[in-house]
């Protein structure tokens, strides 16, 4: 039975996939959930269609040029609703008193400042933004616990193994029965793929993933495992333990989304439709379980379930996540930052597809690894990543 009490959403990134996704879920319970907040990049006219049907207190855009055009368009169909710009309207929506969860799904390092806005604020904070743990891990999961934030995460992954942990895995997982956890990943659109022709992949071939329908960024990094790379960061902050605890697995049906292995000899896994509706109704239901209008698993159509380990030098941006967070510091936030400049580089054909872990491995080489005891050393770290990938790429590699 549907709960009477509304809960106002505030969607970092209504526009992808992780926020239509969030707004399906929302369509299907009108009594339940609310959208307080829609927010966008540049993509001023979805973001209008979204706010006519939902009709959010605020949207924010991120820029000023880009507010004041969906500020116009709305002037006749939606005129309730207020239009806010840039880093200062998206973190003033993710802390609103009267914001209860925050779905945040915005790509990259983008999202950290509001994403740690909601979590100063004590609210769900729905985590769609790896990023945010992969650049701020102490500080953000320090934020989480001070202000006594709840923090689910939506990947599927790190969602699946949030429903087969024991409630109480902040105690170390060792001292919970936990012996390992086994993350799985697709292996991307390359998996078969011989070594020496992935010189010559093109952006497109590498945004065809086999199973997920994702944002070209997402889907290059899935090609190149650095989607699992960051998730393996991700892990260790959201389960608080170590990378040798996290084993990942090439799962090329993923249909199970990942397995928690325990002392006993129990593994327990969480299988379901590559949907990302699943683990967003878990998150805005939790801890009841809500519809979430993905179809049942079909056991008998999936058939088989296939296992195999992942090859570092097929996936190098694998080892260097590992590395990096094995360094601590800010290597991870280098790691980030030049990974989003490398595979941005790809994607408008500077670069190859091989040289994006090429520039990541220059970028951590050649910049400072720091005690990431601030926000401010952190964005620093971030700003030279981008700089040193940046002269690598016009510099070091050439253009393609």
């Amino acid at each position: 039975m549907e709960q009477t009490m509304m809960k106002n959403i505030s969607i970092l990134g209504a526009t992808g996939t992780i926020g239509t996704n969030t707004l399906d879920v929302i369509r299907r319970h009108p009594a339940r959930f609310t959208p307080f907040a829609l927010t966008a990049n540049t993509d001023v006219e979805r973001l209008a269609g979204q706010c006519r049907e939902f009709r959010p207190r605020y949207a924010v855009m991120a820029n000023e040029d880009a507010a004041q055009r969906l500020q116009e368009t709305l002037k006749k169909d939606a005129p309730e609703t207020e239009v806010l710009s840039g880093i200062e309207g998206l973190e003033f929506i993710s802390g609103h008193s009267e914001v209860d969860a925050v779905m945040a799904g915005i790509v990259g390092a983008a999202g950290l400042l509001p994403t740690l806005a909601a979590a100063r604020a004590g609210k769900r904070v729905m985590l769609a933004n790896k990023e945010a743990l992969v650049m701020s891990g102490q500080i953000f999961m320090d934020e989480v616990a001070n202000h006594h934030a709840e923090l689910l995460p939506i990947d599927s992954e790190h969602n699946a193994i949030f429903q087969s942990m024991p409630l109480d895995f902040n105690k170390g997982l060792q001292n919970v029965g936990v012996n390992k956890i086994l993350l799985t990943a697709s292996g991307g659109p390359f998996r078969t793929m011989e070594l020496n022709q992935l010189d010559a992949v093109t952006p497109d071939q590498a945004c065809a993933h086999p199973n997920w329908v994702m944002g070209r960024k997402i889907s290059v990094d899935s090609a190149t495992m650095m989607n699992k790379g960051l998730e393996v960061i991700e892990a260790c902050w959201l389960f608080n333990t170590q990378s040798d605890l996290i084993q990942v697995v090439i799962h090329p049906q993923s249909t199970i989304h990942s397995m928690v292995s325990y002392n006993d000899g129990s593994v327990l896994a969480q299988l379901g439709n590559p949907d990302m509706r699943t683990p967003i109704a878990y998150a805005m239901g939790w801890p009841e379980r809500i519809d979430s209008g993905v179809q049942p698993l079909d056991i008998f159509e999936v058939a088989r379930l296939d296992f195999e380990a992942p090859d570092f030098s097929r996936y190098p941006c694998l080892r260097l996540a590992y590395e990096a967070f094995d360094t601590g510091g800010t290597a991870t936030a280098v790691l980030n930052a030049s990974n989003e400049v490398a595979v941005a580089a790809f994607l408008d054909e500077k670069i190859r597809f091989t040289d994006i872990p090429r520039v990541i491995e220059k970028s951590l080489e050649e910049a400072v690894t720091r005690p990431a005891e601030s926000l401010e050393v952190i964005l620093q770290a971030d700003e030279e990543a981008r700089q040193i990938a940046n002269r690598y790429i016009d510099f070091g590699l050439g253009r393609v």
